[in-house]
C-alpha cells in the first residue's frame, strides 16, 4: 500500500539536477528492440550486397574441395591442421562483411539511442545483480510480465506478417528445385530477402513503438513527489545555517580586504563613533574619489585607527558621514552629489601636504 501511494504522490516532472544525476550513473532509457532491428538491417544489407558473391566465392572453394579429395593430403596432423586452418579462413572471408556489418550496426544502435559515456556506477560490483530475490522480482514482477506480453505481441505479429509474405515462396522453391545450383542458389537467396524485409518491416515497427515506450516509461520513474522537489531546492540553495556561516565569512574577508586598504586612503569621512568611510583621490589617477572601505561601529572605529597609525587625515562631519556610508560601495566612486564636499575636503588635504612642503 505504501508503494501504490508513494508511485501515486509523484506528480511531479523530474528536475534538471534529478535528470542530470540519473544520466550520470547510467541509468539511460533504452530499447531492445533498436538494436535487434539494427541487427536484422545489417543482415539485409549482407544478403543484398555482399552474400551473392560470398556464396559463389565459398562454393568454388567446397566444390573443389568435394569434387578432388585425393588433391588434399591428409596424412599427418599437420596436413589435417593446414586443410583445417584454410578451411576456417575461406568461411571467415565468407562471413566477415557480415560481422563487420552487425559491429556497426550494435554500436550505430547504442550511439542513435544515447551518446556514449564512461560510467564507474554500471560496472561496481553490486549484490542486487547476483540476488536470487532481487531476480526473482525482475523475472517475475511488473517489469518482467510487461516485457513477456511485448515479446508474445512481437512473436505474434511478426509470424503473421512473415505468413502474409511468405505465403507464396512454397512455388518458388519448388521452381527452383529443377535449375542449375547456381540458380536455386539465387532462388534461395531471393527468399531470404524477402523475409528478411518482412523481418526489418516487423521491427521496425516494434522499435518505433518500444523507443517511445522506453522513454516515456523512464520519464515516468524519474517523477518527484512534491516534497522532494522541495527537498531538492532547499538542498541546491543551501542549509540556512551553512549560508549563514558562508555569508560571515565573506563578510571577514572584505572586512580584511578593506582594512588592507585604508593605509592607502587620502582621507577618513566620519561620524565621531558611527560611521566611517575612508576616500582615495589622485590626481591624473582618479576621475573621482574611490570609495576604499567603509564601516559602522567597531569597523568604523578600527578605521579611523588605521588612519591616525598612517597619518591619513579625519574630518568628522556627521550629516555627510552618514549620507555617504547609506549610499556608497567599496571599490567605487562616489555618487556626483558627494563631488563638491568631498572636494572641499580634498582641497584641504593637498593644502596642507603643500604648506608642508613649504615648511620643511
Amino acid at each position: 500500500m505504501a508503494d501504490g501511494e508513494d508511485k501515486d504522490s509523484k506528480t511531479e516532472e523530474a528536475t534538471e539536477k534529478k535528470i542530470r544525476d540519473t544520466v550520470e550513473k547510467g541509468k539511460l532509457p533504452h530499447s531492445k528492440e533498436a538494436a535487434i532491428l539494427t541487427s536484422f538491417v545489417a543482415i539485409l544489407v549482407f544478403t543484398v550486397f555482399y552474400a551473392r558473391e560470398a556464396v559463389l566465392s565459398l562454393s568454388v572453394f567446397l566444390s573443389s574441395f568435394l569434387e578432388r579429395p585425393e588433391s588434399w593430403p591428409m596424412d599427418t596432423e599437420t596436413d589435417v591442421i593446414q586443410l583445417y586452418s584454410m578451411v576456417l579462413a575461406e568461411i571467415g572471408r565468407a562471413v566477415v562483411s557480415l560481422l563487420v556489418l552487425l559491429v556497426v550496426a550494435g554500436i550505430g544502435a547504442s550511439i542513435f539511442q544515447n551518446l556514449p559515456q564512461f560510467v564507474g556506477e554500471r560496472i561496481r560490483p553490486q549484490w542486487s545483480r547476483i540476488s536470487l530475490f532481487q531476480g526473482w522480482k525482475r523475472m517475475f514482477g511488473v517489469q518482467g510480465f510487461v516485457e513477456f506480453l511485448k515479446s508474445l505481441a512481437k512473436v505474434g505479429f511478426a509470424i503473421t506478417v512473415l505468413f502474409f509474405a511468405l505465403s507464396q515462396t512454397h512455388r518458388q522453391l519448388l521452381n527452383g528445385m529443377i535449375t542449375s545450383p547456381v540458380e536455386f542458389v539465387q532462388v534461395i537467396r531471393s527468399i531470404a530477402v524477402q523475409i528478411l524485409v518482412a523481418i526489418v518491416f516487423v521491427m521496425a515497427v516494434i522499435a518505433s513503438a518500444d523507443f517511445v515506450w522506453s522513454r516515456f516509461h523512464w520519464k515516468r520513474d524519474l517523477r518527484m513527489s512534491k516534497q522532494e522537489v522541495k527537498d531538492e531546492l532547499k538542498q541546491s540553495e543551501g542549509d540556512p545555517i551553512v549560508k549563514s556561516r558562508l555569508r560571515s565569512l565573506a563578510r571577514d574577508r572584505a572586512r580584511r580586504r578593506m582594512m588592507t586598504a585604508v593605509p592607502n586612503a587620502t582621507l577618513v569621512i566620519a561620524n565621531p563613533t558611527h560611521f566611517s568611510i575612508a576616500l582615495r583621490y589622485v590626481r591624473d589617477q582618479d576621475a573621482a574619489p574611490v570609495v576604499l572601505a567603509k564601516g559602522q561601529d567597531l569597523v568604523a572605529l578600527r578605521i579611523r585607527e588605521i588612519a591616525k597609525e598612517h597619518n591619513i587625515p579625519i574630518f568628522e562631519d556627521v550629516a555627510l558621514a552618514r549620507s555617504m556610508y547609506k549610499q556608497v560601495s567599496v571599490d567605487s566612486v562616489i555618487p556626483s552629489q558627494f563631488y563638491q564636499a568631498v572636494a572641499e575636503l580634498v582641497r584641504v588635504v593637498y593644502s596642507n601636504k603643500a604648506e608642508r612642503r613649504r615648511v620643511t
